[in-house]
């Protein structure tokens, strides 16, 4: 069997184009590494924080960072169908509008954020109803919360007793301010992009999905890219006929992908023995990402949600979830954020916040047994720029992953600047009257010199990894702002690797809206244009 169009990789943008495909009348071969999304604590809201050291994400180790104390990294991603999507906190933040229309003044046409805004409300199914800002009736639930706890309203009332405003949308008219998050959810489940795109497109009889697959090239015959080879059940398999591939692997595999089929630099596919199909020596390049360190403090009695996961309170909160729908299961538990400018309040933000109420630390970190009040925040628009690279030819083999985390000044300046208000705000009076004294970093933690000590011994990713297949009209773009492949006909990147900056703020809207405008595009599709807000929905 043939198919109109291969995908390469079912998360969220990946599932999001193959929906929109599917629709537009076309047959697609979806592949996807890991499994099916069939692990109940995928769908329950809370239940991402028993999936976070599963087989279900992928757990890629960084080389040493020089800018945290020469330590290596894990960067979790999304592996099962959803992708980042099925094991994320939720979070439905786009970014600011001012980060796309920076992605159109680079060159990028078609971009602005009055281009991208049809797309965003055309996924939407939001409860909050139709309005500039949001669309309802797409495939896409977005939702506010029905789980506040204590400690999160605390935040957000400490963070106004701090000066920061309150605000009811952070995808509205500006992001500044402090506010309970909205979540993509719909009837109290987790809504991912599998189940948002893909479920009613499996009805029509015109998808197959094969999970569980490792893609191992891109097959391309006189510069047009024809199919691909992927391994299945131990066995080598090639797909050819399609129209187009689509690679939406993500800001890792991507970039690992077109290496592997011999699109990149060509003396780095030399020096594993890989033949050179088209000279791109901007893929792999551009990594960016998002990465946060903890303020602490611990409760003075049992707020928040800790000792929720014991096995008395999982047996009753799992109860009241299936019999009501509703209690602790249904929180996201990262329920409230603030975005602020550091340097200056009323401009545009330049560092984010997610609360967590309870102590929450990296995975390799000291667990804590004690209730608590966790302010993460992170610089939203890092200047420092990584490098994703071969380690050999290899398709099984481990990446070289540099992020190059605090590398800039700038990016240092700001993380210090970002925890200093993150202090401030856990000990206003609002979360003093549920905590004791500041436990991380700790009252003896004063100059810059000790808090920028601390970020380096503390920081962890945000999960956030993009811009390693960078969109652009500049020698050193990988992808046009078509997405299609520079110098490849029949290949398209769709995901968050073409992403030219990062968004300021959490990737996963930014990610599907990419799915949704890059399905316009392979279909040849008059791109929807501020013009036609009113009709996308």
């Amino acid at each position: 069997m043939t198919y109109d169009y291969i995908v390469i990789g079912g998360g969220s943008a990946g599932s999001a184009v193959t929906g929109r495909l599917i629709e537009a009348g076309a047959s697609v071969l979806l592949l996807e590494a890991g499994p099916r999304d069939r692990n109940p604590l995928v769908h329950i809201p809370a239940g991402f924080t028993r999936l976070l050291s599963t087989d279900l994400l992928y757990h890629y180790e960084t080389e040493p960072q020089t800018g945290l104390d020469s330590r290596p990294r894990i960067v979790p991603q999304g592996r099962v169908l959803g992708g980042g999507s099925s094991v994320n906190a939720l979070i439905y933040i786009r970014g600011q509008q001012e980060d796309y229309d920076e992605w159109a003044r680079l060159g990028n046409s078609g971009w602005s954020y009055d281009e991208v805004l049809p797309y965003f409300r055309r996924a939407e199914d939001n409860e909050r109803l139709d309005d500039r800002y949001h669309g309802v009736g797409g495939p896409l639930g977005v939702s506010d919360l029905s789980q506040r706890c204590e400690l999160s309203t605390a935040f957000v009332r400490a963070a106004q007793q701090a000066g920061i405003p309150f605000t009811h949308d952070f995808n509205g008219a500006r992001q500044n301010g402090v506010g309970f998050n909205q979540i993509t959810t719909r009837d109290k489940k987790r809504c991912s992009a599998a189940v948002a795109y893909l479920r009613n497109a499996e009805a029509s009889g015109r998808l197959t999905i094969r999970t569980g697959v490792r893609v191992d090239r891109i097959l391309i015959e006189a510069g047009r890219a024809i199919g691909v080879e992927y391994v299945s059940n131990g066995q080598l398999v090639r797909e050819k006929g399609c129209k187009e591939v689509i690679l939406s692997a993500g800001a890792v595999q991507s970039p690992r992908l077109l290496l592997l089929s011999g699109i990149g630099a060509t003396e780095e596919l030399a020096r594993h023995g890989i033949e050179a199909v088209q000279d791109l020596p901007g893929v792999g390049a551009n990594l960016q990402d998002h990465i946060e360190f903890p303020a602490v403090s611990y409760c003075t009695g049992n707020y928040g949600y800790y000792g929720q996961d014991s096995f008395t309170n999982t047996l009753k909160n799992g109860l009241q979830y299936l019999l009501f729908k509703s209690g602790p299961v249904t929180s996201n538990v990262t329920e409230a954020c603030a975005f602020v400018n550091v340097d200056a309040p009323q401009e545009r933000p330049n560092i984010q916040m997610h609360f967590v109420p309870i102590v929450f630390l990296d995975l390799d970190q000291d667990h804590v047994k004690s209730a608590g009040a966790t302010i993460n925040p992170c610089v939203l628009r890092p200047q420092s720029r990584g490098e994703i690279r071969l380690r050999s030819a290899d398709p099984g083999a481990a990446l070289w992953i540099d992020p190059k985390y605090f590398q800039h000044a700038e990016d240092r300046r700001l993380a210090v600047a970002g925890l200093k208000k993150a202090r401030e705000i856990l000990a206003q009076p609002a979360l003093r009257s549920y905590t004791s004294e500041e436990a991380l970093p700790g009252a003896g933690v004063a100059t810059d010199a000790a808090l920028m000590d601390y970020i380096r011994k503390r920081a962890k990713t945000v999960y956030h990894p993009v811009g390693t297949c960078r969109m652009g009209v500049d020698e050193h773009a990988v992808v046009d702002p078509e997405l299609r492949v520079r110098g490849i006909d029949g290949l398209r990147v769709i995901d968050a690797s073409i992403m030219p900056n990062l968004v300021s703020g959490n990737t996963n809207a930014a990610s599907i809206m990419i799915g949704e405008k890059g399905a316009d595009y392979v279909l040849g599709k008059t791109t929807l244009s501020g013009a036609a807000l009113d009709a996308v929905v």
